[in-house]
């Protein structure tokens, strides 16, 4: 089975993106700054299935609930570490009711929710239309300190930021994309660990810059991996969100766009879209070559989505209402040609 990043998003009837049979789609979820869950609304076709990757602690109470327009559709949670093939934490076939559970996790790190159709209905290539509530509430402990890059429970020495074309990480003040940013970390850069935890669903690391001075705040931990210790200059400022760019409307009747661009080596370009508090918004971005990267700005000019690669999709609930940007950017050495789907539901 081919295991891709790719997604039909927010019901785009109008864009000629199809997903094919037998896909396995990995999506990040994270919450809007503050909260402690969110809603995401998705299909699958076939033998198609979707893996939903969340962060929280042990000790934290996760509740998923999910409804679908394909009685065969169901969930199965899995553990930090395990996925499809090993055994469940849950499976949503035998909770009671169906497709809705509630519990105190034991370990911290990474959640995988499998979403996926029985196989009767699958040979069918039936489709299923479905929502789904995910919350993980609960007091965090303390920041934690280990042995290793990738979990909670764990981290070397020093952390070297990882970003996809050469992009920046944020460094920010508190462990939330809400929170204000403190500096840009360069792709590469080494920072000293400080601990690791989770909130928001995702793992956040508080670092300290090499530099004499230097900063301390909060990153992603998605972009962190183990480095050396040897110091990187910080960039002088931090950019600014600004204003322009292309509007995007969509067609009557739909809910999403498909547009196209090229960039040239070292461009972006931005792409301004209204939408309210509440609503969800789903962003993907698929170059013709090498991974790009994007970034998401709230109306306000903050960050709703710290730039990322475009090996990864876009899916969050919104918590400001007017025109927020998504800022597209090629830092490879070539030119660029993409596709970029928007979508607001």
């Amino acid at each position: 089975m081919k295991r891709i990043l790719h997604t039909v998003a927010f019901t785009l009837c109008m864009v000629g993106t199809v997903a094919s049979a037998d896909e396995v789609r990995e999506v990040t979820v994270s919450f809007a700054a503050g909260t402690t869950g969110t809603t995401l609304s998705d299909t699958i076709i076939g033998y198609d299935s979707v893996l939903y990757s969340v962060g929280a602690e042990a000790g934290q109470t996760m509740s998923v609930r999910m409804d679908a327009s394909n009685l065969a559709t169901y969930f199965n949670v899995y553990e930090p570490g395990r996925g499809p093939g090993d055994e469940a934490l849950v499976v949503g076939q035998f909770t009671d009711p169906p497709n809705a559970w509630t519990g105190t996790l034991g370990l911290s790190g990474e959640y995988t929710i499998s979403v996926y159709m029985m196989r009767s209905a699958a040979r069918r290539n039936e489709q299923s239309n479905f929502t789904m509530d995910i919350s993980v509430t609960g007091a965090t402990g303390a920041v934690v300190q280990g042995d290793f890059a990738d979990g909670l429970a764990g981290g070397p020495d020093f952390f070297a930021v990882a970003v996809a074309g050469g992009g920046s990480l944020n460094l920010r003040s508190a462990p939330s994309t809400g929170a204000s940013t403190v500096a840009r970390l360069s792709n590469g850069q080494n920072v000293r660990n400080l601990g690791c935890r989770m909130a928001e669903g995702r793992r956040w690391c508080n670092v300290a810059t090499l530099a004499d001075p230097g900063d301390v705040g909060w990153a992603a931990g998605d972009f962190l991996v183990e480095g050396t210790g040897a110091a990187v200059q910080l960039p002088a400022t931090v950019p600014n969100s600004g204003a322009g760019g292309e509007r995007v409307s969509f067609a009557p009747g739909t809910s999403g766009a498909e547009l196209t661009g090229t960039l040239a080596p070292g461009d972006s370009r931005r792409y301004l879209i209204g939408a309210n508090n509440g609503q969800n918004l789903y962003v993907r971005v698929a170059p013709q070559g090498p991974p790009i990267s994007y970034q998401i700005f709230n109306p306000d000019g903050s960050f709703l989505v710290d730039q990322m690669t475009s090996n990864r999709e876009y899916r969050g609930q919104l918590w400001q209402s007017g025109d927020h940007v998504i800022e597209v950017i090629n830092r490879t050495n070539a030119s660029a040609n993409y596709n970029i789907i928007i979508g607001i539901d």
